[in-house]
């Protein structure tokens, strides 16, 4: 016989989620990525490649449609020969960037982590003698 299952205490302000709707923004590979370079200036394609050099252009131009469509930035056509656009955070685009931000310091928290070398830290044995 399982565990009986407890209501969740947790007062929902809708039927939708707000963090499941926030997600839903953020979603795709890339996504926060592209935002996160775009919150300093308004950028071209090519601009955003060489910021996230990981990204395909086939990734990158999918991930900057589906933001477009989803009201996070816009695409301004410049009158330049070639053709080119700019990319920018709309209002509702640039709300995402405190949540990012809180992201991005959490990473560098954890990568500070990791970079601590192996020598530095005590071996299992040397501290087991110093706890005893």
């Amino acid at each position: 016989m399982g565990l009986p299952l407890r209501k969740s205490k947790v007062i929902e302000p809708s039927s939708v989620c707000p963090l499941t709707e926030c997600m839903r923004l953020l979603q795709g590979a890339w996504a926060p990525n592209v935002i996160w370079y775009l919150s300093g200036e308004p950028r071209r394609f090519g601009e955003l490649r060489h910021d996230i050099p990981p990204i395909s252009a086939r990734v990158l131009s999918a991930r900057l449609r589906e933001l477009e469509t989803k009201g996070l930035i816009t695409r301004r056509v410049l009158d330049t020969s070639p053709p080119s656009a700019e990319y920018a955070l709309t209002e509702l685009g640039r709300e995402l960037i405190p949540a990012i931000r809180a992201i991005v310091e959490v990473g560098m928290k954890l990568k500070e982590r990791v970079a601590v070398p192996r020598q530095a830290q005590p071996k299992r044995s040397q501290a087991r003698r110093r706890a005893a």
